[in-house]
């Protein structure tokens, strides 16, 4: 019998034995591993020569129907893979002879995969035509005849998989879909499964939405009509999961070999308020319990009300690790949208980009800006890169110098938004399935979908209010030196210094301890760039809602920043999203969420995430079920936004990176996605290990 590993408790079973079989080879890289054979097709540069960005496009979209290897693996039930690992680098998998790409693909977008379901391509295809009796321009005519072109390439790879399937069921519920709507709970997964991996087989890598709601109306007919059993709809949303490890190779690559962005949401109120968790929610909650499957990370949306039994099954889901489950504050969330000027009735479709990052599905072109808020202390306010004397008469001196480098970057990022609506890069493959692209005859990049946001996200902010409440205590309330000598320590990276430093890094009220003056400092920062990023809400066609995130380049920035004030030598890896810097966070994990919660996230449209590591201990038993539950509630209570709770045992943490072999499956949340550890490289390791690993509730 093959057994999975679990952080803190053994996991259920209930699937068919040859499904866990299925999911084991998955996970331990078998089909991942095959891609090795098909990395991408080849273009030859004459074959590019004289053609338009569209002709490019289309020929390389249709080359890859017509020529991308078919797979189908032996007691599958869903047909469809994307075969070309170049897809899995972010790249349309079509490279010219050398290896130059010869164009880029999109992430960080939710299609609407849902309309798919309802409607069938084939209706998108009379749409496109309707709109092509229109008055058009050549450019919109060239876009709308490439929108064509995905249509046809994905009847041709349709038509590959129809002559190859030699299981009945599986081509009975392929032949109609996706250009029909979906009749049944199983065409409606094979329909949302194929579209699905035709964008990835694309290079495209699209969030998928929620599911739940896609597919309950589907179940409940079925089961009502005696087609389909709960055992049987479990075995298929399994095979929905297993399909979906298709490119795990367990190969070391930076950020870990799960980034892909396939993020699906599940549960919530709808625009009536009415609660659409059902049995397809418990069911998928079920499969991720029993396999540790983390390639699809799962965004729960959570109410104070939210059904009983759904708040403990995700408490289930999460206690045995592997960062698979996460939750939204809905009633949060909803309330930012609408203030941000969203519909109810589109505040209630929200779901993310893939990652975390809230956007409506199927509307959406999303971007966003990373930004590091704490570089900004030390280089334009403190000057350690240069040889300029500082001198602040007093703390609010300093803390407007810091407001006032905030706003120039603002600005900065506000001219960068300003020019994002642009032709540059054809994207048919997401235009396709946007509402707007079709009816305006415009790309997803030219400002086809009904929405276009490109979001403002700071880091550092954290650190940032650490190292400000480490020089108020130092410099102007204990006065123990000035300003200006303080800051030749940190340009020396505290050389001679250490009791100094020692004395700093342990003072007490650090953030993420529920002390209110770091919190204060905090969340004073938050507030000033949520007015700043709020200021221009609209313009050049470019929505700009706020987020706060760093998704592990806390990594890429600790090179570039210095020493730092709060008793940490340069070079340390800091704080990520909305996180305590690893180290500062010494109480539990009730005092991290307070600190985190006191900041008003409100009005942080686009969100921010907290990061919770416990330590198996906390998860054990009913005890443990109980805590996980009640973090949850006080965070919806307190005002959170997303949270993501690990549980994860840092000694096997240590051991993995000793010896691999052992844990190819061992899989962790990063940010938005979770990866096996194995596949992180050493600075990615460290940045785990690092976090305060909770021992307490």
């Amino acid at each position: 019998m093959i057994l999975f590993r679990s952080a803190s408790c053994p996991r259920p079973i209930r699937l068919r034995e040859e499904t866990r079989r299925f999911a084991y080879d998955s996970l331990n890289g078998k089909y991942g591993q095959e891609l090795q054979k098909s990395d991408h097709l080849t273009l030859r540069r004459e074959e590019a020569q004289g053609l338009t960005r569209y002709q490019l496009y289309d020929l390389l979209i249709s080359k890859i129907a017509r020529e991308a290897p078919v797979r189908v693996i032996p007691g599958e039930m869903l047909a469809g893979s994307a075969t070309l690992k170049a897809a899995s680098r972010h790249i349309i998998p079509v490279l010219y002879e050398n290896g130059e790409r010869v164009m880029d693909s999109v992430s960080h977008t939710t299609p609407g995969f849902d309309r798919v379901l309802r409607e069938g391509i084939d209706q998108y295809e009379a749409r496109i035509r309707a709109r092509q009796a229109e008055p058009c321009t050549d450019e919109e005519a060239a876009f709308l005849s490439s929108l064509l072109n995905v249509i046809d390439a994905m009847r041709v790879w349709h038509g590959r998989y129809m002559a190859a399937i030699e299981d009945e069921a599986e081509w009975e519920a392929l032949k109609d879909v996706p250009f029909r709507p979906a009749r049944t709970f199983r065409e409606g997964l094979q329909s949302l499964w194929f579209s699905f991996a035709f964008c990835r087989l694309m290079g495209y890598w699209p969030g998928i939405g929620k599911v739940d709601r896609m597919l309950e109306g589907l179940y409940q007919a079925d089961l009502a009509r005696g087609a389909i059993t709960e055992d049987e709809a479990r075995e298929l949303l399994a095979h929905f999961f297993i399909k979906g490890c298709e490119w795990v190779t367990l190969e070391v690559c930076g950020s870990g070999d799960g980034q892909h962005y396939q993020n699906k949401v599940l549960a919530g109120q709808d625009a009536e308020g009415r609660e659409t968790a059902g049995t397809v929610t418990r069911l998928i909650l079920e499969v991720v319990e029993e396999l540790p499957i983390g390639d699809y990370p799962i965004a729960v949306r959570l109410r104070a009300d939210s059904p009983k039994w759904l708040m403990e099954l995700v408490a289930k889901v999460m206690r045995h690790g592997s960062g698979v489950c996460s939750v939204y504050n809905e009633e949060l969330v909803m309330r930012s949208l609408e203030e941000y000027h969203y519909s109810h009735e589109e505040a209630a479709e929200f779901a993310n980009d893939g990652c975390w990052e809230v956007q409506i599905p199927g509307k959406t072109r999303f971007g966003y800006k990373p930004m590091d808020a704490y570089i900004l202390l030390q280089r334009d306010v403190l000057h350690l890169f240069d040889s300029e004397t500082v001198d602040y008469p007093d703390f609010d001196s300093l803390l407007e110098a810091y407001f006032a480098a905030m706003s120039k970057d603002m600005e900065r990022f506000h001219a960068v938004a300003d020019g994002q609506i642009t032709d540059k890069q054809p994207a048919s493959v997401f235009a396709l399935l946007e509402d707007g692209c079709i009816e305006k005859a415009q790309d997803y990049f030219n400002g086809g979908p009904i929405y276009n946001v490109l979001s403002p996200h700071y880091g550092g902010l954290p650190d940032t209010a650490n190292a400000l409440l480490a020089i108020r205590r130092i410099v102007y309330e204990e006065k123990r030196m000035t300003l200006g000598a303080l800051v030749d320590i940190l340009r020396n990276n505290w050389e001679g210094q250490e009791p100094l430093r020692r004395r700093i890094a342990a003072l007490d009220g650090y953030f993420g301890n529920d002390a209110p003056e770091a919190d204060a400092l905090c969340g004073a920062l938050v507030r000033r760039f949520i007015d700043l990023a709020r200021a221009v809400h609209l313009r050049n066609g470019i929505l700009r809602p706020p987020g706060i995130s760093t998704f592990g380049r806390q990594i890429e920035w600790k090179d570039a920043r210095g020493a730092h004030a709060q008793g940490k030598k340069q070079g340390e890896i800091l704080s990520g999203n909305l996180n305590p810097a690893p180290g500062t966070d010494r109480e539990s994990a009730t005092a991290v969420i307070r600190s985190h919660c006191s900041v008003d996230l409100s009005r942080l449209t686009c969100g921010t995430a907290l990061d919770i590591k416990l330590e198996p201990s906390c998860a054990r038993g009913e005890e443990g079920l109980a805590g996980i539950q009640a973090l949850i509630r006080g965070f919806l209570a307190l005002g959170g936004f997303f949270m993501q709770i690990d549980v994860i045992d840092n000694s096997e943490l240590k051991d993995a990176q000793q010896h691999p072999e052992k844990y190819p499956t061992l899989a962790v949340r990063i940010s938005g996605w979770s990866a096996r550890f194995v596949t992180l490289d050493e600075n990615w390791q460290r940045m785990i290990i690092e976090r305060t690993a909770m021992e307490t509730i």
